[in-house]
């Protein structure tokens, strides 16, 4: 792994009280861009994402979901209902630039660790929340998940095929945006830190992560009255071809089936009257590509792609998530990094999709164990060694 000595957010502490993804995603963007990351664990088991890869607790390995979100971080396991665990916290705290947590409202309230009650004791602390609905309101109580953001953000009812009623997605990407969006808040709240020396809360639920995913679809129903679906309002159609499948999209282009007969070598359907504008050719796709169809069919994805390409009509061919991982442009643009897995071996996981000029983010540390560096984390806070045994002989640390 790379070392480099001055990053972006070289100096900067931030505590990490998040579980699952969502708190851990912003956490790791900014350790990926240079913060000091100290990830505090409850329990023996820890952050409850390391138990839910069951692939990897069969075959005895670290994690994978948990590796995903938690590279560039130290974990100390702490006890956070003793008295003398809060202490070693409020410890921390007094060190520490930004607070990240993702307890529901009612929890943070018994831990004692809400914004009042920590803004008068640290004033430049910078605290982050990020919970699924808001913490107040009629769902605040209510456990957050990325696919009860779909659902009820209406995300799961906007699936761009009329035979389904709703269609949950699998990969969660409201958690991952609402960590983007918590770590986007955090820097600007460390930016504004340096004009005024004071911290402030920033918020961030999925819920509202969720909607605002759908910003352009919200604007046309707000404004218009109307509902926008990218896949049934414009020509679009997926193909298979001798190797594989194909998209092509007719988006920002004035007449896409025009485009695509030229593509093809065959008459232009688009002078029919059926596909007379791109409405009808919209309305009316499932009767061109029925035409065009057996056409694609007898070609290569890559030579389909290249005729596409040729006209300069959108087109990608549709492929796996290892595909996607092999393909040229991934490796071109180092997405991939190595990161050591709890010290045991080091894998290939995505990176930072943020690349800055001078300061790059880098990977400085691989994935912790639970409570890995609790020893450690204690004595640079003056613990002595007889002190820490006693706190792992009451449980306090483990």
């Amino acid at each position: 792994m790379q070392h480099i000595q001055q990053q972006a957010l070289s100096g900067i502490r931030v505590l990490d009280l998040g579980e699952i993804m969502q708190a851990p995603v912003a956490a790791q963007v900014l350790g990926d861009l240079g913060a000091e990351v100290i990830k505090v664990e409850r329990g023996v088991n820890g952050d409850m994402l390391r138990g839910l890869d069951r692939d990897s607790l069969e075959a005895g390995r670290p994690g994978a979901y948990f590796a995903a979100v938690n590279r560039n971080k130290r974990s100390i396991a702490l006890n956070l209902k003793s008295a003398e665990g809060k202490d070693i916290l409020h410890q921390l705290l007094a060190e520490t630039d930004v607070l990240i947590h993702s307890y529901r409202t009612a929890a943070v309230e018994r831990l004692g660790l809400t914004y009042d009650d920590l803004q008068e004791r640290y004033p430049r602390l910078v605290y982050g929340t990020a919970t699924g609905f808001g913490e107040t309101g009629p769902y605040a109580h209510k456990a957050g998940q990325d696919m009860l953001a779909q659902a009820l953000s209406g995300m799961a009812r906007s699936c761009g095929d009329p035979s389904i009623s709703a269609y949950v997605h699998p990969v969660p990407t409201v958690d991952y945006a609402s960590g983007m969006a918590l770590a986007q808040g955090i820097l600007a709240a460390l930016f504004e830190r340096e004009r005024s020396g004071r911290g402030q809360k920033v918020s961030v639920n999925l819920f509202d992560t969720a909607l605002s995913l759908q910003t352009l679809e919200s604007a046309s129903l707000l404004m218009d009255r109307r509902e926008t679906n990218w896949v049934t309002d414009w020509y679009s159609g997926i193909f298979e071809t001798t190797d594989g499948l194909l998209l092509v999209l007719g988006l920002f282009r004035e007449n896409p089936l025009q485009l695509a007969c030229k593509a093809l070598g065959i008459d232009d359907l688009s002078v029919q009257p059926s596909f007379a504008s791109p409405q009808l050719q919209a309305e009316n796709k499932e009767a061109a590509n029925a035409v065009l169809r057996p056409l694609i069919a007898r070609l290569s994805t890559t030579g389909a792609a290249e005729l596409f390409d040729g006209v300069d009509l959108l087109c990608a061919p549709l492929l796996t998530l290892q595909e996607a991982l092999d393909h040229p442009q991934t490796r071109h643009n180092a997405t991939l990094v190595d990161v050591d897995v709890e010290g045991v071996r080091t894998t290939r996981l995505i990176g930072s999709p943020v690349t800055l000029s001078r300061t790059p983010a880098q990977v400085r540390r691989g994935v912790p164990a639970v409570g890995e560096h609790s020893d450690e984390i204690l004595h640079e806070l003056g613990v002595s060694e007889s002190r820490v045994q006693i706190l792992r002989s009451k449980e306090v640390i483990r």
